[in-house]
């Protein structure tokens, strides 16, 4: 369940996640009866997320995203969900500021 190795994973998996795309980690996330939201803030055209990394537990979301830019996602009555590279989607935000530059 819990203990010292998740949570560093977890932090670490934050960390990097702000190191590609900006933003700041949320203090004491996960942390129960925290008053706060997601894990991280302030990520530039995104806002407030959850960052969640498991040893192979998104296996089948990499193979259908495998040999495409994205993967669209919807549960029956609720919301579409896209899952793209981060590399890709950092990519795509930089092209459209260039764009609004021009």
């Amino acid at each position: 369940m819990g203990g010292k190795s998740p949570r560093r994973k977890g932090v670490l998996g934050e960390r990097e996640f702000i190191k590609l795309m900006g933003g700041e980690r949320v203090p004491l996330s996960g942390a129960a009866g925290g008053s706060f939201t997601g894990d991280v803030v302030n990520v530039p055209y995104l806002g407030r997320g959850e960052v969640k990394c498991r040893r192979d537990g998104f296996k089948q979301l990499y193979a259908w995203l495998a040999g495409n830019d994205f993967l669209a996602l919807r549960a029956d009555r609720k919301p579409w969900l896209v899952v793209m590279p981060a590399e890709d989607l950092k990519q795509l935000i930089e092209e459209l500021d260039e764009l609004k530059k021009t």
